[in-house]
């Protein structure tokens, strides 16, 4: 009789210690298809992400610390991240308070990577990384393009898996506290 009781209370107890459901997200505007749509994430500790450019740089993500940044996984036979590669390479120039770095996601030694940027070139540096081993604090990618914003703090402010504009990520910055951007007055007929 005592063992049905004990394992009855230790069901109980562990369903209190489950994690209470994150808030219902508000509803999508028509304007975002659902793959552009952030996916919800737990992370609150600043990520650590040190790689090695394709140019032989060593890039951290600590050193960038005060502002927004991409983190774009993607692989040059997935024709959504080419779609995507000009409008984040002309985010990262434009705006003073974001950095983007790509990382391939792909088996490619570095000398096709820089032959296929030569015809695909971005501003941003970029690195190779291993398919088997991706950098620690990031879930293998579920599809690509993967990207991440990642707040001035270093954490994780949102998740998108499929495509994403620098129109996204500029809202998204905005609404979690970030500088917003300038609409240009188009309404006057100068």
């Amino acid at each position: 009789m005592i063992r049905p009781l004990v394992s009855v209370l230790a069901i109980c107890l562990l369903a209190a210690c489950q994690r209470e459901a994150p808030p219902a997200a508000p509803e999508e505007s028509a304007s975002t298809p659902a793959a552009q749509a952030p996916v919800a994430t737990d992370q609150a500790a600043p990520l650590e992400l040190r790689v090695t450019t394709l140019d032989g740089s060593e890039w951290d993500l600590a050193a960038q610390r005060g502002k927004w940044v991409v983190v774009n996984f993607w692989a040059t036979w997935c024709a959504p991240c080419l779609k995507e590669m000009p409008e984040l390479s002309a985010l990262g120039a434009m705006r003073e308070h974001v950095e983007v770095i790509g990382l391939a996601y792909e088996e490619i030694e570095p000398e096709a990577m820089r032959a296929f940027l030569q015809k695909h070139p971005v501003l941003y540096p970029i690195s190779i990384v291993d398919v088997y081993a991706p950098p620690a604090g990031f879930d293998p990618p579920r599809g690509l393009p993967m990207t991440y914003l990642v707040d001035p703090q270093g954490v994780v402010a949102e998740q998108y898996l499929g495509p994403v504009t620098a129109q996204d990520i500029e809202r998204d910055i905005a609404a979690a506290g970030g500088p917003a951007v300038p609409v240009a007055d188009t309404s006057s007929g100068a």
